[in-house]
């Protein structure tokens, strides 16, 4: 299947336009006099309780970038991190799953903790933060690698999941194709991979909106 890498095609105009605009050539999106530079990211930590206990659960959603980003934001998450899952082959890496057949999707393990946040809630999160009608990849993002999933390890995750398809189902108008695979094995993506949206700030930020990712979200769930 043929794949449009936006974030590759992405980073190289980045990169251009930046320079560009360090030469007084074009305005920043914010109209800002300030020079385009990458920066640590001013993300406030919300302050919450958690146990210690923890819990893995896994997804895909398309860029694992945004995924990442996502689930990371929700209280009860300790992190969420970029990987592949769903293919078989060993030891994959970007280059081979976004390039050739492995079938891999770009996936993100979720660890959490279950006495403040539970499976269900955090595939109800997911759905509504991904576009669940669409087979062909994740907005931009286009090919096999970039589809959307839900990774079950147990009966009761399998119920969840379905009970929150079910529901989600009444809520948009359009078929929903996003599936639950049985989980198997999780890899970890490249160092490069992690914590993306925090380590390049303005290139996540250029990357998110011109994919229009938030847009089209907004547009498939509306209201909810």
């Amino acid at each position: 299947m043929a794949r449009i890498h936006f974030k590759s095609f992405l980073h190289s105009m980045i990169k251009i336009a930046i320079l560009t605009a360090s030469l007084g050539l074009i305005a920043g999106c914010s109209q800002s006099s300030a020079p385009i530079k990458e920066q640590a990211s001013n993300i406030e930590e919300e302050t919450q309780t958690l146990s210690g206990q923890q819990a893995k659960a896994y997804f895909a959603g398309g860029c694992f970038w945004c995924v990442e980003s996502d689930f990371e934001k929700l209280p009860g998450v300790y992190e969420a991190i970029s990987g592949y899952s769903g293919g078989s082959l060993q030891s994959p890496t970007y280059e081979a799953v976004s390039y050739t057949e492995t079938g891999h999707l770009e996936a993100v393990e979720v660890v959490y903790d279950p006495t403040v946040v539970n499976f269900r809630t955090l595939v109800d999160f997911h759905l509504r933060h991904i576009d669940p009608t669409d087979d062909g990849g994740q907005f931009c993002d286009r090919g096999s690698s970039y589809r959307t999933a839900i990774f079950v390890q147990s009966e009761d995750e399998n119920k969840a999941a379905k009970a929150s398809l079910e529901e989600a189902a009444t809520l948009i108008s359009n078929e929903i194709v996003t599936p639950i695979l049985q989980f198997e094995k999780f890899w970890i993506a490249e160092d490069y991979h992690q914590d993306y949206y925090k380590k390049n700030p303005i290139r996540y930020g250029y990357y998110r909106r011109g994919c229009g990712r938030d847009r089209r979200v907004k547009e498939v769930w509306q209201a909810q």
